[in-house]
């Protein structure tokens, strides 16, 4: 089944930076737009950033030029690499795949990345 398994999330003081991975198992990896989101206690979950199959990248405003999302087709992983963080990072981040010639959409169970002092 699909399967899609985020990982490196922490705990992390301001200005800090965390890397987060993401492994997909069950799909077709180079088909699939891949993303990330985060969803904060008592927020909406948000859309942070994403990644065409070809590398085209597209970023929240609240992110850009801190944040960094890519992808290595041969692991079949996403990556978001995360620079000077702040306080308002903190959330559970979760990992998403879609096909949009199928409407198919996938999600992973989320890693909880806490920016504090």
């Amino acid at each position: 089944q699909v399967r899609l398994v985020e990982s490196g999330g922490g705990l992390v003081q301001p200005g800090g930076s965390l890397r987060l991975s993401c492994a997909a198992s069950g799909i077709n990896f180079s088909r699939y737009v891949m993303g990330w989101y985060r969803q904060a206690p008592g927020k909406q979950r948000e859309w942070v950033a994403d990644i065409t199959s070809d590398g085209r990248t597209n970023y929240a405003d609240s992110v850009k030029g801190r944040f960094t999302i890519s992808r290595d087709n041969a692991k079949n992983t996403v990556y978001l690499q995360m620079n000077s963080l702040k306080v308002e990072d903190t959330a559970v981040y979760y990992c998403n795949a879609v096909w949009r010639k199928l409407s198919l959409d996938y999600w992973g169970q989320g890693t909880q990345v806490t920016v504090s002092s």
